[in-house]
């Protein structure tokens, strides 16, 4: 490692153009063959050898204090980035560079946890990735059958919300009555940023089963009304962070309305990732605590108490919601009614914690519908079965992003607008009410 970090020396301090090339390739050709262990090494030494000078740092802070002009601003600037910025430049200007470099913040992003001391490393590469990988170099591409093989092998290893289980089952998701989009970038050829899964359909689904079975009709798209976005999956875990999925549904809802000018509803069929998690916290006290918890299910205590043969109410719907669906119809009912609850009211730093809905709210849509029971797989549970409808509405898309991001505002259907306040009643956990409903 200690030589490799001398190369990385020459690199920075080289100015020959041919001479700079050759030891890039050299370092990139490094990061290739490094196993893991190497690679969080390598970090390290990135953290440690290749940071801001403390001294140079605290020299151009005082010599702006003296002369807070634009010369010494400009000098602060300089001293204040760190070498290994001006590294990260000039190995992505050879060919892998910029793999090589995507690749090693992924594991980095799995180390962060345990060493936060390499979060200045972090942000380095973000911010540089943040510029080589902004919308205006994506390029927005149909994949269908006939695109390359190595390209398909990637959608079904890439695919992170709805198994893809081998080729008959990705020859059927890009069937007739199906579209798929992938971002593209110069920097990473051959490979998707992200891609959306697309079913063209009469209505809005309630379930995903339906949509990804085997035996399922090819509906003809001439009776096709709407966009379902029923799997949206990010490919390089080395650009989290940095945001693709706003730019792909506009342009692929762009796509669409040229293609197929016949669709009125764009929307989604998606899980609720953290329902499970938030219901199970009871530690939370901005959360399902017992009190909200026994609020919200007030009036089915004693059904559940049966249904779970226990003799407590909330040990009953836990034991519940986790058996495998499809759920009795008042489970079902409840897990929708947790969704709706936790889509609303459970949040991180003034966005909502699930981070599904967190996506399609920022991005501009509005929670239509819930649907319990609408994955009943094992991927499903997560969810409690739930998943949601979010409608793409272009005309509301700014006004609903603006409320979302300001305030927190989440933009929903009126038809929800009575189950709502039930929630917020129940929310606020007045106890005496929840008693009397039993």
């Amino acid at each position: 490692m200690a030589s490799l970090a001398a190369t990385c020396d020459r690199l920075i301090a080289r100015r020959g153009e041919a001479s700079g090339l050759a030891l890039a390739t050299e370092v990139v050709r490094a990061l290739e063959r490094m196993s893991n262990a190497e690679m969080a090494e390598f970090l390290e030494v990135l953290a440690g050898s290749f940071s801001p000078s403390p001294e140079a740092v605290a020299a151009a802070v005082a010599r702006w204090r003296l002369d807070p002009g634009d010369e010494t601003v400009m000098a602060l600037a300089i001293a204040t980035e760190a070498p290994r910025q001006e590294l990260f430049r000039r190995l992505n200007m050879v060919g892998g560079g910029a793999a090589a470099l995507v690749k090693l913040r992924g594991l980095l992003l799995t180390l962060l946890p345990a060493r936060p001391h390499l979060r200045g490393v972090d942000a380095d590469l973000r911010h540089l990735l943040s510029s080589w990988f902004n919308g205006g170099f994506l390029r927005l591409e149909q994949i269908s059958w006939e695109t390359p093989a190595a390209t398909l092998e990637r959608l079904i290893a890439y695919e992170a919300v709805h198994e893809i289980h081998g080729w008959d089952d990705l020859r059927l998701r890009l069937a007739a009555d199906r579209r798929c989009f992938a971002f593209f970038h110069p920097l990473l050829p051959g490979e998707p940023l992200i891609f959306v899964e697309i079913a063209l359909t009469r209505d809005l689904p309630t379930a995903i089963a339906p949509l990804l079975g085997a035996g399922r009709p090819i509906a003809d798209i001439r009776e096709a009304h709407t966009a379902v976005f029923y799997s949206i999956s990010d490919c390089q875990p080395g650009l989290r962070g940095i945001s693709f999925g706003n730019f792909l549904i506009k342009q692929v809802v762009r796509e669409l309305t040229a293609e197929l000018p016949g669709l009125r509803t764009f929307a989604t069929l998606s899980p609720v990732p953290s329902l499970a998690r938030a219901v199970g916290d009871r530690d939370n006290v901005d959360g399902f605590t017992d009190g909200r918890l026994r609020a919200l299910i007030a009036g089915n205590h004693d059904e559940l108490r049966r249904l779970a043969a226990s003799s407590d109410e909330l040990d009953a719907l836990h034991l519940l919601l986790r058996a495998p669906g499809p759920h009795a119809p008042v489970v079902a009912r409840i897990a929708g009614r947790l969704a709706l609850a936790d889509l609303i009211h459970v949040k991180v730093r003034g966005r909502i914690a699930d981070s599904v809905g967190h996506f399609h709210l920022a991005n501009g849509a509005r929670l239509k519908r819930i649907n319990p029971d609408g994955d009943l797989s094992p991927r499903g549970q997560q969810s409690h079965g739930v998943m949601v409808n979010y409608v793409y509405d272009p005309q509301r898309l700014e006004v609903n992003h603006e409320r979302y991001v300001r305030s927190g505002q989440v933009a929903t259907d009126a038809s929800l607008s009575s189950e709502i306040k039930a929630i917020d009643a129940a929310w606020a956990n007045i106890p005496r009410r929840a008693r009397r409903s039993n």
